[in-house]
């Protein structure tokens, strides 16, 4: 196959070497000129996480990459997302396929990331998502994981997950796009409660945390229309231990170096989602105690001072809430 990668950070440079590398395509991975994640790679060929394969080209030519591929895969940050699509649909793209190995929600406007591909002109038919658990250091390191991806296109989703697996990842077919979207994307916002659990000495509530944040989840999902039941699939419960458990996890050492007064100074997508999630349940009418509380402790803690008192005092709100049935939608 020949694919193209657009984002050549983290996840980006992983997936341009995991098709070259693994799967043997041809690859195209494109970055902005001037971004520390582009120019790394065209100084050294490598950076932190992966050695680019010398098969790779690396550009950072836009035109280029999308006339290179019929499949375009997109993994930038996830509120960069429309802004981006404003200079892809310039090209003609309209018979490209595009995966998104990305997660989030849109912070402005509460939609999905297929939903913003869709509002810049791309066919919903031509889109998938592609998420689930893993981290890049093991994936490197030759350990496998499970994934999944999931289209509006079943046609597409077979195609793909087909063309895709290896002995390094087993994919599974998504069949709610919904949910696998809002699962993906919510599961980096419990990632940052667990870190604040880590970070405050907490970790005991970890595994309340995974059943009560999973019930969460589901319950929005459902509101808005989705199958709750992926709430427990691989998209969201199934990527825990990577997220709330791993120290490659972002979103998680975010909530711990929160707790403790410290600045993450990577990107940790989990904080816009808390915010656009909290937004949708609003929205929709749905309780979800747990993003509220990691909301609070990303946009409002200077409210209760500073450091960890005001984190223990907004994890310890939790236990104030009345009591109820553990199973209620």
């Amino acid at each position: 196959m020949k694919i193209s990668v657009l984002g050549c950070g983290r996840w980006g440079s992983f997936i341009g070497w995991y098709h070259a590398t693994v799967l043997k395509n041809d690859v195209v991975l494109y970055g902005e000129e001037g971004r520390e994640a582009y120019d790394i790679l065209k100084r050294d060929g490598k950076n932190e996480y992966v050695a680019l394969d010398k098969s790779i080209t690396l550009t950072s030519d836009l035109e280029y990459a999308l006339k290179a591929s019929d499949v375009i895969i997109i993994s930038i940050s996830s509120q960069a997302l429309r802004e981006f699509m404003q200079k892809v649909i310039k090209y003609p793209v309209a018979d490209k396929y595009f995966v998104l190995c990305m997660k989030g929600i849109e912070e402005s406007t509460g939609k999905r990331l297929s939903e913003v591909l869709t509002d810049s002109g791309i066919k919903s038919d031509k889109i998938a998502v592609w998420v689930g658990p893993g981290h890049i250091q093991a994936f490197v390191a030759g350990v496998p994981n499970c994934m999944i991806i999931d289209s509006a296109n079943g046609e597409l989703k077979k195609y793909l997950a087909e063309n895709f697996k290896s002995n390094l990842i087993r994919f599974y077919y998504g069949d709610d796009l919904l949910g696998t979207e809002v699962g993906a994307a919510a599961k980096n916002v419990l990632g940052i409660a667990a870190g604040v659990l880590d970070g405050c000495g907490y970790t005991s509530l970890k595994g309340p945390l995974m059943a009560r944040g999973a019930f969460e989840v589901a319950k929005l999902i459902k509101a808005m229309g989705g199958n709750p039941m992926s709430a427990y699939g691989l998209a969201h419960l199934g990527d825990y231990e990577t997220t709330l458990f791993s120290p490659y996890s972002h979103n998680r050492t975010y909530g711990e170096m929160m707790a403790r007064g410290e600045r993450f100074g990577k990107l940790a997508e989990g904080v816009m989602t808390a915010k656009a999630m909290k937004e949708l349940g609003d929205k929709y009418g749905i309780e979800l105690p747990i993003t509220n509380a990691v909301y609070e402790g990303c946009f409002l803690a200077d409210e209760f001072g500073k450091g960890e008192h005001d984190i223990n005092h907004i994890i310890l709100k939790l236990f104030d809430r009345s009591i109820k049935n553990e199973f209620r939608f």
